[in-house]
């Protein structure tokens, strides 16, 4: 944990360099960017980009992100290879605060930092080098493009293995946790969607490229039990984010009174965790200290 940044998560095989996973990811944008309308509002994507970057700053990752928001209704996000981000502002909506939209996006920047897709296109690769030539296609850039091309291409290239998953959502804890925001939010946010009904529309898509069980919710709560420190206090919400939403809100023809720090002021809103707030499974593993301290908002 203290070493992030330094230890090198992306270690496997993998046949394509740093340069080519990033012409690899800006070709994929270009169709990305064709078939979806980006959003046009410039204060929620400036908000969307310095969240990305304060949270890539506490990953390994090793390159730059271009991070940019789709104006879509779905709960989603989704990264690209070459650090490519996109946020759909559905996601934002959901989000009930900045933790959870943080935590969703720490784990689409944990797959970058592992680079889960080039790895994966690499056992295709070897693959069908075994069995047909592989000049025709002009090369590896060309050929993982050719892969994942067509409409369909967003689904298709991040259907990772339940190991990558597994890895991203470790990883992605570990990424919240570092930029000062509560771990359990990624888990909270997933479970609130999952169970409740009036979501169920929005869940067909994030949940085909991130399928949550029990299995993977007890693993992701025992990391942040046994391997996170407990802190006194942790980011939860901050006044960026209630005006982006509402922002959002305002154009969907909605009204939202933008929430504030009791203090009265534009700074994040802290707060301490208890046992009250942690689910049971995550108390079995001891997460708090017997002498956290309670602070509500």
């Amino acid at each position: 944990m203290t070493r992030i940044g330094e230890r090198r998560v992306d270690k496997g095989f993998n046949m394509y360099s740093i340069e080519q996973e990033q012409e690899i990811g800006r070709r994929m944008a270009e169709q990305v960017e064709r078939h979806n309308p980006l959003l046009k509002d410039a204060v929620v994507t400036h908000y969307v980009q310095q969240l990305g970057e304060r949270l890539a700053r506490n990953s390994d990752a090793r390159i730059p992100f271009v991070i940019k928001v789709i104006d879509s209704d779905q709960v989603n996000a989704f990264a690209l290879p070459g650090g490519y981000l996109y946020v759909d502002t559905g996601l934002i909506m959901a989000a009930q605060n900045e933790s959870e939209l943080a935590a969703v996006m720490a784990h689409e920047i944990a797959h970058v930092a592992a680079r889960h897709t080039t790895r994966n296109m690499s056992k295709v690769r070897l693959w069908n080098m075994a069995s047909i030539p592989f000049i025709f296609l002009g090369g590896p850039v060309s050929m993982a493009v050719h892969q994942v091309s067509g409409l369909a291409f967003p689904f298709s290239v991040r259907k990772f293995s339940r190991d990558a998953e597994r890895e991203a959502d470790l990883l992605g804890i570990e990424y919240e946790y570092a930029a000062g925001y509560d771990p359990a939010a990624f888990v909270n946010f997933l479970e609130r969607l999952k169970s409740d009904p009036l979501s169920k529309h929005f869940m067909a898509r994030v949940f085909a490229t991130h399928p949550m069980n029990y299995d993977r919710i007890e693993r992701a709560q025992k990391e942040i039990a046994t391997m996170l420190p407990a802190r006194a206090e942790y980011v939860v919400d901050t006044s960026d984010f209630e005006e982006a939403r509402q922002r959002l809100l305002k154009d969907s023809g909605e009204a939202l009174v933008l929430r504030r720090n009791r203090a009265g002021n534009d700074g994040p809103v802290l707060r301490r965790r208890t046992m009250d707030d942690v689910p049971p499974a995550v108390q079995h593993f001891g997460i708090l200290r017997d002498d956290a301290r309670d602070l509500r908002h």
